[in-house]
């Protein structure tokens, strides 16, 4: 559910034809046919909406296997070095109507570096968000990621934007410009008619995205993007699935064991998304405000330790002091005119989120302390000129909102909203009522909302390795332990005494050769493995 890069920059479907055809085509591809429709919770098929969108999957991975992926450069303007190239696959807007609208989505490769006898296939990736982007991933290799080498060997490494992201169909929900606009208001309410404000801002996002999204919204979920990612598979020629997905990536990996589980060969699943009905999607986001108080002050006690760096105080108490009158400050008077409580917010959150911002963070702050205000504006501050990137903010905001108001049914009485945000904040106010606006625009969610997927083992499923740290805000670690129960076979390999949010891109070796044996053998450890954490920031 990574949704740093979002606020940091911005504040995360047959007729009787078909049928024929389906049958027809799926006996005369190599790729496999799509699994039956998923059983629901006492093992009985989901209604026949799942029947009609499991048939046009059928469908769309056949044709996909039979036109495969057209290779080429990759344009300019996507930032791809090469040797990656760049394609495309065709997949429904709506797989219930597999002969209906068609909406193209992006997909990048590298081949795997080792001989032909090392070959393993495709490995895909999401990093997650929703709304993230994964045609970085392989830029790992053409970036010699040493973590990444032995598996870059065995397999080519696949990157694609998810529906609505980028490259394929993207989707908005407001003008760019005026979505980076700052200073915002201060996300902490301090009155009934801050709270009036904020509810209406909500209430135009939502009505912005049916304006100017409104044909995709309704299929803008993770089982679409999961189905999406079997005609992916077919595309690329592969009998089974190779997937390593992180944050959100994780959900989408769930979703996809359940809905194919016979397609999968190997899945790494890094920093999990609790697949709990109860928890997708309004329970898991007040969850993370919990886990991000928790990181926050982990990271205070770092900048703690290393007072003679930073000079922001010797104890977590001193630290917090710093910060709060930083905030205070910032409420009377934004810095620079345009950097607010909002935006600090949105700029010291990535230290809860991920290790390597400790320090830049720590500096950029204790620059301010010192009487330097202008470092904190530049790296907090929205950068106007940036409007390629300010478009792909809004863009990835757009994806996060549609798909998780689409994919659950949230409150829509505000006095729930009101009332289990006002009890969070008291004790975890860092990052609860920013949290709560971003999401409020699913109270009154347009389209119509879905029931989450029973994400559960099916046949065929393969052991699938679990990767979490103990300490991680975004995606806390009871979700880790939630799909490992739900995942017969799996294994989970927990990092001790850390938070970082994404595990296998760090430095552990303890970590790193249990991924590396996976990918490239498909070995587990006998039983579930703990690990000493990754190494501490250097201020």
């Amino acid at each position: 559910m990574s949704k740093s890069s979002m606020r940091r920059r911005a504040t995360a479907f047959g007729s009787a034809g078909a049928l024929v055809t389906a049958t027809l085509i799926a006996g005369a591809v190599s790729a496999p046919a799509a699994s039956a429709a998923p059983a629901d919770g006492r093992g009985q098929p989901h209604a026949r909406g799942w029947d009609k969108e499991a048939r046009g999957v059928t469908i769309a991975a056949a044709r996909a296997a039979r036109a495969g992926v057209d290779w080429k450069d990759c344009d300019a303007d996507w930032n791809l070095p090469k040797p990656i190239q760049c394609g495309y696959v065709t997949v429904p807007l709506d797989y219930a109507k597999p002969f209906g609208k068609q909406i193209r989505l992006a997909v990048d490769r590298i081949g795997n570096t080792g001989g032909k006898s090392e070959r393993q296939g495709a490995l895909v990736y999401n990093p997650g968000g929703p709304g993230g982007s994964g045609l970085r991933f392989p830029a790992r290799v053409t970036g010699r990621s040493a973590v990444w080498a032995n598996a870059a060997k065995a397999y080519d490494f696949v990157g694609f934007d998810p529906r609505g992201v980028g490259h394929s169909a993207p989707i908005s929900c407001a003008d760019p410009q005026e979505f980076v606009g700052a200073p915002k208001a201060d996300p902490v309410p301090g009155s009934e008619a801050d709270k009036l404000a904020q509810r209406k801002l909500a209430r135009e996002y939502a009505e912005g995205c049916f304006e100017r999204s409104g044909e995709m919204l309704p299929h803008m979920t993770t089982p679409n993007t999961a189905r999406d990612l079997d005609v992916i598979r077919a595309a690329l020629g592969e009998r089974k699935l190779n997937y390593l997905g992180v944050s959100y990536g994780t959900y989408l990996g769930a979703v996809y064991g359940t809905l194919f589980p016979d397609h999968v060969r190997r899945m790494v699943v890094d920093s999990v998304v609790s697949p709990s009905r109860d928890k997708i999607w309004y329970q898991a986001n007040l969850d993370q405000d919990v886990a991000f108080e928790g990181r926050w002050k982990d990271w205070q006690d770092w900048v703690a330790a290393n007072d003679a760096t930073y000079h922001l105080g010797d104890t977590r108490a001193e630290v917090q002091d710093q910060w709060l009158k930083l905030r205070a400050a910032a409420a009377k008077e934004p810095l620079g005119g345009v950097v607010g409580p909002a935006e600090l917010i949105s700029f010291f959150q990535s230290a809860p989120y991920y290790d390597s911002a400790w320090a830049p963070i720590a500096a950029t702050f204790g620059k301010y302390v010192a009487g330097d205000t202008q470092a904190l504006v530049d790296a907090a501050a929205p950068d106007l000129s940036d409007t390629a990137g300010n478009a792909s903010a809004e863009n990835g905001n757009a994806v996060y909102t549609a798909v998780e108001c689409t994919d659950a049914k949230w409150p829509t009485d505000w006095n729930t909203w009101d009332r289990d945000n006002t009890r969070l904040h008291r004790d975890h106010p860092f990052m609860t009522w920013a949290n709560a606006w971003m999401n409020l625009p699913c109270a009154t969610w347009p389209v119509k909302q879905r029931t989450p997927l029973n994400v559960k083992t099916g046949k065929g499923l393969p052991p699938v390795l679990i990767v979490q740290s103990e300490r991680d805000a975004a995606t806390p670690y009871a979700g880790a332990v939630e799909l490992h129960q739900r995942f017969k076979g799996s294994r989970l390999i927990t990092e001790r005494d850390a938070g970082s949010h994404g595990v296998t891109g760090l430095v552990n070796p303890c970590v790193n050769d249990r991924v590396d044996t996976y990918l490239l053998t498909g070995e587990l450890d006998a039983r579930d493995v703990t690990c000493a954490p990754h190494a501490t920031p250097k201020p």
